[in-house]
């Protein structure tokens, strides 16, 4: 199998909605978006898929090693080897790598966040990171739609978060940050018990709509950022941020049940918001 190959199985068979997104590129972009996304899903996968923590940290240990040693011309990981004729093509750093590695380590040096501004931390680093370099990929000419970019990826993150709040739960961790928590009343073993009735109570879905509004703002302040010297060659990242709002958008009409399950759009409906972002351009 090439190397090529192998990032193209690993992005097609994560399901997520950057895939659908990567369709409408023109080729060259689509390898480099391809292989980056595998990246970032083979150090995202060291957490959730190793349970033991110092297999996990001897993992991240070594893709930091293997980072280094492609950029000095010698990858020897088939994503590493799918990933470098793109880098200097688009402006790919070793220290947007090693950013996205730091983000992963979080996950197994903590499990709680105490306030918002440590939550943002975290998401710069697993999900700003993440657009800035998608927003280069896709093509950019405004400083700005780094800003952009940044603030997409974190309202995408907090989405995340909302949605996986059962699935962290089942892990032992809450991202939820402990600040608002105690803001409303909601006590961390109760979302770890995952279950009714402590679990759904209306404490907590005061919590999520507070979660839930927040996040629909940052999409907001996000496209108002975005230029419009830019905006046809950002049409993937609005294509992504659609299929994330939808997806945020059922988990409010669910009533915020997440404790127990995974809420999520079907593939054809996220085929079918990528392909109506393409037609009207928003």
């Amino acid at each position: 199998m090439s190397p090529e190959q192998y990032v193209q199985e690993k992005a097609a068979s994560s399901g997520s909605s950057f895939y659908y997104a990567f369709l409408f590129l023109p080729a060259p972009r689509r390898a480099a978006i391809t292989a980056f996304y595998a990246f970032c899903r083979e150090i995202d996968d060291v957490v959730d898929e190793t349970q033991d923590a110092g297999v996990a940290a001897t993992k991240l240990a070594w893709w930091r090693k293997e980072a280094m040693a492609a950029f000095a011309g010698q990858p020897q990981h088939p994503v590493m080897r799918a990933l470098m004729p793109h880098c200097s093509v688009y402006d790919i750093r070793l220290e947007h790598l090693m950013a996205v590695i730091e983000g992963c380590q979080m996950d197994l040096d903590q499990s709680r966040f105490l306030d918002y501004p440590g939550l943002q931390r975290y998401c710069h680093l697993v999900a700003g990171v993440v657009g800035e370099v998608a927003s280069a990929i896709f093509g950019r000419s405004e400083p700005q739609t780094v800003a952009y970019a940044h603030k997409l990826g974190l309202a995408m993150q907090l989405t995340n978060i909302i949605r996986d709040v059962g699935d962290d739960a089942r892990r032992g961790r809450i991202y939820l940050p402990i600040s608002e928590l105690q803001q409303f009343d909601v006590k961390a073993h109760e979302i770890l018990l995952r279950q009714a009735p402590w679990g759904y109570s209306e404490r907590f879905s005061r919590l999520m709509a507070f979660q839930a509004e927040r996040a629909h703002r940052l999409y907001d302040e996000a496209f108002a950022l975005l230029p419009e010297a830019d905006r046809q060659a950002q049409k993937p990242g609005i294509m992504m941020a659609n299929i994330y709002r939808a997806l945020l958008r059922e988990i409010e009409a669910e009533r915020f049940q997440v404790l127990h399950q995974r809420i999520s759009l079907t593939p054809l409906r996220k085929l079918w918001i990528a392909m109506r972002t393409n037609w009207r351009g928003r």
